[in-house]
Order: structure tokens, then sequence, then C-alpha cells
């Protein structure tokens, strides 16, 4: 039997702010309320299969990931689909952003990984595709890394979970608990983060402390939000509702992360950019996302990413993806 291959990819997410929704048994119910941005850059997979007995090998290019994640992915798709077990599989996933800074690259990885064995297997796009979104659901869920970046990724742009849970579920894949709107101009935007990664979602999504004082910020930050349209018209109100939300819940607080954002200011600051951009803080990461602060303005982040980077940070320029 002749190898098989399949290809996978999806942007990064940012969390600006959310409340935890996790009282539910049932992982497809779990998730989180909130807004974000999601992100061009991410990761993208390669599979191959080999007919054998289910193992699983996985290299990354351009950083170091997880491999017990992509083992999650491979159990957990197996229970869909058992033949995936027929194969021995190599995956190969390029990481275009960081891991373990706030990006959601746990979902990304996830959904990444488990459409490229999908494919390989010949099973539909569309199909593959909303399971995809439910595995890494699923993922997320059973090892703490993520709340609702699964339910962002699947609306895209600027987005708002108004519902939490997994956006897919069932035999059919129809249209799960979780739900999430968005819109998009295309607008390029700054990630800075700083040496090593931040603390692992779960130390905050886990605590009984931090679940309180974050879903207390994050609610009071959406009943505004929520309320008429969601489109660019929001956009100024987003911004002055992560600054709060940062703030009320106290992450702003925790030493490593103020220090990336004062470094990240310093940079606007000396670059004369105050007036056009804002530096947020993505949750729960050690990272933050600079972004222009009239969303039609053209800002030319290079030139300020090179500050950035003289202020001991690392970064990249990249852009919010389409929305669905």
């Amino acid at each position: 039997m002749p190898d098989i291959l399949g290809r996978g990819e999806c942007g990064s997410h940012v969390t600006l702010l959310f409340s935890i929704e996790d009282d539910s048994e049932e992982l497809v119910d779990q998730g989180s309320l909130g807004s974000g941005l999601c992100l061009v850059d991410g990761s993208e997979a390669i599979a191959r299969g080999t007919e054998g007995g289910g193992s699983l090998s996985v290299r990354f290019i351009g950083g170091e990931g997880e491999s017990s994640l992509y083992h999650e992915v491979r159990e957990t798709l197996a229970e869909f689909i058992p033949e995936i077990l027929e194969y021995d599989w190599e995956v190969t996933v390029k990481l275009r952003v960081p891991v373990g800074q706030g990006f959601g690259m746990s979902a990304s990885g996830a959904i990444s990984a488990s459409m490229a064995i999908q494919r390989a297997m010949g099973l539909p796009y569309e199909e593959s595709m909303r399971r995809s979104y439910l595995v890494a659901h699923l993922v997320d869920r059973k090892r703490s890394s993520g709340l609702g970046d699964v339910s962002a990724l699947s609306a895209g742009g600027v987005e708002l979970r108004i519902s939490p849970g997994s956006p897919y579920h069932g035999h059919l894949l129809d249209n799960g608990p979780g739900r999430a709107i968005g819109w998009s101009n295309g607008m390029e935007v700054l990630l800075a983060w700083g040496e090593g990664s931040g603390k692992h979602t779960s130390t905050y999504i886990d605590s009984s402390e931090w679940k309180a004082s974050i879903s207390t910020a994050g609610n009071a930050q959406l009943v505004e939000l929520e309320k008429g349209d969601w489109d660019k018209e929001k956009w100024p109100e987003l911004i002055e509702s992560a600054w709060r939300f940062s703030q009320m819940s106290g992450l702003i607080d925790e030493p490593r992360r103020s220090a990336v954002l004062q470094k990240a200011s310093r940079a606007i600051e000396e670059c004369g950019m105050s007036e056009v951009v804002a530096p947020l803080l993505c949750m729960l990461g050690e990272s933050v996302v600079i972004v222009p602060k009239d969303p039609d303005e053209i800002v030319e982040m290079a030139t300020l990413l090179s500050t950035i980077e003289g202020e001991g940070l690392s970064g990249c320029v990249t852009r919010v993806n389409e929305s669905s």
C-alpha cells in the first residue's frame, strides 16, 4: 500500500479578555466568553501515513512544540475515525509563532494536525475541517491548555465569543454549543514576547482564585461589548475593554507580564507612535499584541519591530485573518 499524504494549516489566536465557563461535565460545553484576534500566522502540519499499527512521530520546524499534544490529537481523532490506527504517522509541524506565549498555538497545532491526517485519509474538506475543530476543542479541554481558542478560530477576524463550547459536535458535526462572530479588514499587528515561555494556561483556569477574578473582570467588559452590532465601530471600545480587563483581573500585575508591556510601551514611545498604536496583553502569555488605534489607518509595524527587538523582546508582524 502506498504512503498517504495530507496537509493542514491554521492561524493563531490572541485573547484580549475572557471569562471562564467550565462548570459543565461535558467537554463540548466547556469554554469561555470573550474577545480577541485571529491571526494569519500560526501552524502548518504535513502528515504522512504508512501502513502499520498506529504509531506517531512528530517533528517541529521553526520552534519547539509539545509532542504530547499531537499524541492526544491522534488518540482523540481515532475515537471518531478508528481507521487512522491502521497507519503509522509522521507529522511535521511548522510553527510560525512560539508556543506558550498566549497565541493559542495548542488549538492551532491540534487543528492543523487533525486536518492533515484526515486529508491524508481522503476525507472531504468540510467534514475534516469541522471534525478538526471538535478534536482540537476536546484536546484543549483534556489538557487544560485552552478554553475558547478553537471557537474563536472558527469565527476568524476580530472575534466575539457569545456562547461557550465547541463550535461543532455530534455524529453529523452539526453546529455545537460554542458560538462566535467576527469581522476583519486585514489590519496589520505586531506580536512581541519575552524570553522563555509563560505559565501554563492551567495555572490560571484551574485556580479558583484566578477563575473568580478573571471571570468577574471579563463579564464586566462583555456587558457593553455585546450591545449593538459587532463590527469595526466596536474597535476603540474593545481596546479600552482589554485594558480594563487586564487591570481588573490582576493579570497585568504579574512581574514578567508587566515587564514585557513596559518594554513594548518604551519602544512605541521611542518611535513616536503612542498616538497611533496601543499595546495590549495577550492572555495568558507573557506577550503583547500592538494594534492600530484606528483600524483603517495603515501603520508601519516593521519599523516598530526593530525598536521592539532593541528592547530585548522577540517579535513578528502579522495580520488579522478573514472572518468566516
